[in-house]
């Protein structure tokens, strides 16, 4: 861990990381591919020291209220947040000035706030998104080794479910050969309606690879599943898109199984909808449902 000065914390688009870098040791993360010009170790977490202070003079100085939305890149409750506390001393920020938010992550840490996010959505809205990636707990070790299991994210969402948060789940990324089984994605699937999440997003069934992510990940393919790499190599090459060759049922099953149980699937209208601050008329009428 390290700290940095930044000359900025929120994007155009009012997106927040606070950290670069990460610890949960996920073996397919694009956050490593070399494009994003990290100038050190991935483990070796950056911490924006100055966040803090720069976020409460943007907030200060915003005219409309908005979403603010953080962990794209760096999961915003890896484990030095438990010491840092930054993602906290954010949300209360967010809290103060009547800001809405969501958040990205894997980590049941995050249940440490639920006062806070209870306050924001009370006030204006809350939008938690998780990641859920396979049913197989043993397997959920392997390829996240270092984060809150798949029950235990499950039992996260639930949480929000009995406290009226809305959730969105991440579908995804689906390994070749690893994860991508109807038994997998069905499940996943049915824990999600189990859950009450307002949408699901999935890109598609596969994943991509680049510089960088790509040495990464065919290094822990050598070390968990002697052989795979070769396989890999053999039908994507150095393609950055790498779909699952069961990509067309699978994804046949995710969106029959959305229509049906009327979860949002459209990624642009699920990003519209985290994206959204309400207006006092709409914030009004969530709470009554």
């Amino acid at each position: 861990m390290h700290f940095k000065e930044v000359k900025g914390i929120l994007s155009a688009q009012n997106g927040m990381n606070i950290y670069r870098g990460c610890s949960h040791g996920c073996i397919y993360c694009d956050s490593r591919s070399k494009c994003y010009q990290m100038n050190h170790e991935f483990e070796d977490i950056e911490v924006k020291s100055n966040a803090i202070e720069l976020l409460q003079q943007r907030l200060q100085q915003k005219r409309k209220k908005c979403m603010i939305v953080t962990g794209s890149m760096s999961d915003p409750y890896m484990h030095i947040e438990e010491q840092l506390q930054m993602t906290r001393k954010s949300l209360t920020l967010i809290e103060a000035y009547g800001f809405g938010a969501s958040i990205l992550t894997k980590s049941d840490l995050v249940l440490r706030d639920l006062d806070l996010i209870c306050k924001i959505h009370k006030k204006s809205k809350f939008v938690l998104q998780m990641t859920l990636t396979t049913l197989d707990e043993d397997l959920c070790h392997v390829l996240e080794p270092n984060v809150a299991s798949t029950k235990k994210r499950v039992e996260v969402l639930l949480k929000m479910k009995e406290l009226g948060i809305p959730t969105v789940v991440w579908l995804g990324p689906i390994l070749p050969y690893i994860n991508d089984t109807v038994k997998n994605v069905q499940g996943i699937l049915d824990y999600c309606l189990a859950v009450g999440v307002k949408g699901i997003i999935c890109f598609d069934m596969g994943l991509t690879l680049r510089e960088g992510d790509r040495e990464y990940f065919y290094e822990k393919l050598d070390q968990y599943f002697p052989g795979l790499k070769e396989k890999y190599v053999a039908r994507y090459g150095l393609s950055y898109n790498v779909p699952s060759p069961n990509r067309q049922q699978l994804m046949k099953l995710f969106r029959g199984f959305c229509k049906e149980n009327h979860i949002l699937y459209d990624i642009n209208k699920i990003f519209s909808y985290i994206s959204e601050f309400p207006n006092k008329k709409e914030f009004e009428q969530e709470q009554l449902f």
